[in-house]
């Protein structure tokens, strides 16, 4: 089951409090911080991550199991370990990139 973490919002302004993550190449804030969960990206010239999650905004949803999820699921992006807590993966679906977060 899909539980609804944030919302991703791509822009081309800096934004205060922003932090590089060099592995994906996109600056980035932190939504836990937003009142309504948004998390800015600003992306470098060269990112690892697709076209449509660099242009498009993305819904992140947290799942129990990311093998689960990614099962006959259109790929973007992934998985990726962010952290020992945390692997994340982007599927396409309805046109969009949606993100999938599996704490552990």
């Amino acid at each position: 089951m899909r539980t609804y973490n944030h919302i991703g919002i791509v822009t081309t302004d800096n934004k205060d409090g922003a932090s590089f993550n060099e592995a994906l190449g996109v600056w980035l804030t932190d939504f836990s911080k937003s009142p309504n969960k948004i998390e800015f990206l600003k992306f470098v010239e060269g990112s690892c991550l697709p076209e449509l999650v660099q242009k498009v905004s993305h819904i992140a949803y947290e799942v129990p199991s990311l093998e689960a999820e990614l099962k006959n699921a259109k790929l973007l992006f992934g998985p990726f370990v962010c952290d020992e807590h945390l692997t994340i993966a982007f599927i396409e679906e309805e046109g969009i990139s949606l993100e999938l977060m599996e704490f552990k």
